[in-house]
């Protein structure tokens, strides 16, 4: 079973996503029952003649036991300017939800969507005490997607041409679009571009230019989502940048951040290192620190 703790724009479009394409039972969790079961009532429209499958909605956390994989795509509110707006109470929501998840499905694999996505994969780790490569914070493959986006755009070259594309770091106004290592069309990228400036401003603001046009992103991070699902329940292995609490890999401890991983049907089995230039290295380092913190202003 899939159990997802939240049920609005992208708990909705992950819970389609997986029912519509039949992966397994699909429990949707929310403060709010009656919404719960409404958007259960909806999706389970969606559900092929050929599944086996079922969606329901409950406010119950006891209902998650037996759950392989808890999806986490609740809020406290609706940031405006900066993902960290709420998120002192975003914290303490996150360490309520690990509690329960910690009493009702404690081998489940955690999937983390909430913002700000970096604090509170790191928060729920260690309230949880759940191994750390059982709790991944689903967001950098969203900006690596973007990142990907913008060469096309800037080259007009299909994104199937782009190799190698990855966005590390926080999740957030410091994430590191690592461009040393990006093919296009099997040649460099930095011969085919002036300057990573406007590209990495591009990326980091992305969220900021969609709200220009609606109120919330809710389709990439879904169809991130349900590729990590998808992959954990099939038994296939994926490769993608994730948040994770780090423990001395890219030379950072204490302190949850994406790097590049690999995801089987246990959780993360491997986080890989890939070679930075003098630049990345930097910035991932002050991304790293902003995130530390961004946590430790919250213990205090």
């Amino acid at each position: 079973m899939i159990s997802i703790v939240g049920t609005g724009r992208v708990g909705s479009s992950i819970a389609f996503l997986c029912v519509s394409n039949a992966l397994d039972d699909v429990l949707l969790v929310n403060r709010s029952k009656e919404k719960a079961i409404g958007e259960a009532l909806d999706i389970a429209s969606a559900i092929p003649s050929h599944s086996k499958f079922s969606i329901r909605g409950t406010d119950d956390y006891s209902e998650i036991s037996g759950s392989k994989i808890v999806v986490i795509t609740a809020s406290v509110g609706i940031y405006m300017k900066d993902r960290t707006e709420n998120m002192a109470l975003q914290v303490n929501m996150i360490k309520e939800i690990a509690a329960k998840i910690k009493q009702y499905c404690p081998s489940a694999i955690i999937l983390l969507v909430s913002n700000p996505l970096d604090v509170l994969t790191y928060f729920f780790q260690k309230e949880s005490s759940l191994p750390r490569f059982k709790v991944i914070g689903i967001a950098s493959n969203l900006d690596t997607s973007r990142f990907r986006y913008y060469i096309s755009e800037t080259l007009s070259v299909p994104q199937s041409s782009i190799s190698n594309a990855l966005v590390l770091g926080e999740h957030g106004d410091s994430m590191v679009p690592i461009f040393s290592g990006v093919s296009v069309g099997g040649n460099p990228l930095f011969s085919m571009i002036d300057s990573r400036d406007s590209i990495t401003d591009d990326v980091r603001n992305y969220w900021k230019k969609l709200r220009n046009f609606k109120s919330r992103s809710q389709f990439g991070i879904a169809k991130n989502t349900f590729d990590v699902i998808d992959a954990i329940l099939n038994k296939n292995e994926i490769l993608l940048p994730a948040s994770v609490v780090l423990e001395g890999e890219y030379g950072e401890s204490d302190v949850a951040m994406g790097v590049p991983v690999k995801i089987d049907h246990n959780g993360i089995s491997e986080i890989q290192h890939v070679k930075l230039d003098d630049t990345e290295s930097s910035s991932l380092k002050k991304s790293s620190e902003k995130i530390r913190n961004y946590i430790q202003s919250v213990q205090t």
